[in-house]
């Protein structure tokens, strides 16, 4: 019974409870170098007891074997190694790290002290390698006499955390990827002041060259200032709802050289949110759809041109016809008039579209209305022309006259004889501090000339209509050696102009 007590009392310092300490009771512990429990120092006794009572494995490494003491927390770390790492070396119980544990051992019974963060370690807990990372802390455990006797090891398994981290990570790239090779402009913004946090490259195309990581958009972006983008962005995060806009016109310094482009974007601001509810960032996509914009625009502008133009054209055919009809002294001659007349019209426009009604050059204007009549290589017609590029109106007011002087000299004028001629000039000059454009047309070896009986649509049209369209005057010569046509008017009513486009 005696006997019984002392086993007891020689325990007492275990506590109650727990399988751990049940091992430890029934531990064989003379058969290691520490020997039984009832001569343990009593050094050894406290720290043994500190270490049963914590919650946070823990693994005391005893003398200079380092014989494993440990708690239930430590066991569960163990794996299949527990029991048999109790009261075993620590350089045999784990022999995979055996490197690793004498180092442990050398600083620690040596009075230092180690600190491991993640640190990674390959260990054989279930009869397998297994990578297994650990936050690890060793200390010293002194002897009565102050002199280090053991090595105590706290033990926090983190391998979760860090195949986490390492998830976000691998997925953090992956979003790197889309974002660099998505065909659309992205940003992610953090925070209240939108915070640059990423950008992929289309989204630095549309900014120019510029670092705006970790600047706030009002910062990295000053000139977005006052258009109404910061607005939005505050919109949505505070409200949590996303934002989107279309067809967007915002202006941009993408370079000190050309200084404000004007741009057209369609974008959303998605808001993002934590598991709590609360917006943390707001995600930026949308495209630049500048090119789109402008091409509405100008379709919109051709299809009301277009409009204008049919109605001018149908109106021009109705003036042709009633004026041709109403001097036509056979109803021939008014078919023959009214086909050549809508012909030389619709060459025009044939002109003027293969160029998208923006304008044509003198020399195009000069071939459309002349290479239809009677001379198609103009070896009766000395044509001297400058450099010019008409305005679509005026581009095709002044090939309907040419083929009127081109009729009227086929039917009676110089180009009604074979040794008959015409001079064309086409020039620019000033008068008056005004560029003037002139035309003449200048006929020589024809009949006699003389002033017609009756004006029909090729008189009206010269005389009347020209000079109104161009607002520019028109002189008609009924000279005996030939007609003699001058055409004058403001450089800047004929002239093709140069806009933005």
């Amino acid at each position: 019974m005696a006997e019984n007590n002392q086993a007891e009392d020689a325990f007492a310092f275990l506590g109650n409870g727990g399988e751990i300490r049940q091992l430890i009771r029934e531990f064989d512990w003379g058969a290691t170098p520490i020997g039984r429990v009832e001569t343990w120092p009593g050094c050894l006794r406290t720290a043994t007891a500190l270490v049963l009572q914590s919650p946070v494995p823990i693994v005391m490494l005893w003398g200079e074997h380092g014989i494993m003491i440990y708690n239930d927390a430590y066991s569960g770390f163990a794996g299949k190694r527990h029991p048999q790492l109790l009261g075993s070396k620590v350089r045999e119980g784990w022999a995979e790290i055996a490197d690793f544990n004498d180092n442990v051992m050398r600083v620690g019974l040596a009075g230092g002290t180690l600190a491991y963060r993640d640190q990674e370690l390959t260990l054989h807990r279930r009869g397998v390698p297994e990578q297994v990372w650990m936050n690890l802390d060793y200390s010293p455990v002194l002897d009565e006499a102050g002199k280090p006797a053991g090595v105590i090891a706290i033990v926090v398994e983190t391998t979760s955390e860090v195949l986490a981290r390492q998830r976000i990570a691998r997925e953090h790239e992956r979003l790197l990827q889309l974002f660099a090779q998505a065909p659309t402009f992205m940003a992610m913004l953090r925070g209240e002041n939108h915070v640059f946090e990423m950008v992929n490259p289309n989204y630095q195309s549309l900014i120019g060259d510029r670092d705006v990581i970790g600047k706030p958009v009002g910062e990295a972006l000053p000139e977005l200032a006052g258009q109404g983008f910061e607005a939005l962005l505050d919109q949505a995060y505070s409200s949590g709802e996303p934002v989107s806009r279309w067809s967007e016109r915002l202006v941009l310094i993408r370079s000190a050289e050309i200084g404000a482009e004007e741009r057209y974007v369609d974008f959303v601001y998605q808001p993002i949110k934590a598991d709590s509810g609360e917006v943390t960032h707001i995600f930026v996509q949308g495209s630049d759809v500048t090119e789109r914009v402008i091409a509405e625009h100008r379709q919109r502008l051709l299809v009301n041109e277009l409009n204008h133009r049919v109605k001018n054209t149908l109106a021009s055919v109705q003036a042709i016809t009633t004026q041709t009809l109403r001097g036509a002294m056979s109803l021939k001659e008014a078919s023959d008039s009214i086909n050549g007349r809508i012909l030389a019209l619709s060459r025009a426009h044939n002109m003027l579209t293969a160029q998208n009604w923006t304008g044509a050059d003198l020399s195009d204007v000069l071939e459309t209305a002349l290479s239809i009549h009677d001379d198609p290589d103009h070896s009766r017609l000395e044509i001297t022309a400058q450099t010019l590029r008409f305005e679509p109106h005026a581009a095709l007011s002044i090939a309907l006259a040419l083929h009127e002087l081109a009729i009227n000299a086929e039917k009676y004028g110089a180009l009604s004889r074979s040794e008959g001629r015409v001079e064309i000039v086409c020039e620019t000059t000033r008068v008056e501090d005004q560029e003037v454009f002139r035309m003449t047309w200048r006929e020589k070896g024809g009949p006699p000339v003389h002033p017609p009986q009756r004006r029909g649509f090729g008189f009206h049209l010269l005389e009347r209509a020209l000079p109104v369209e161009l607002t520019g005057t028109v002189r008609i010569h009924h000279r005996p050696d030939g007609l003699v046509f001058e055409l004058s008017a403001p450089l800047a009513a004929v002239r093709e102009s140069v806009g933005l486009g």
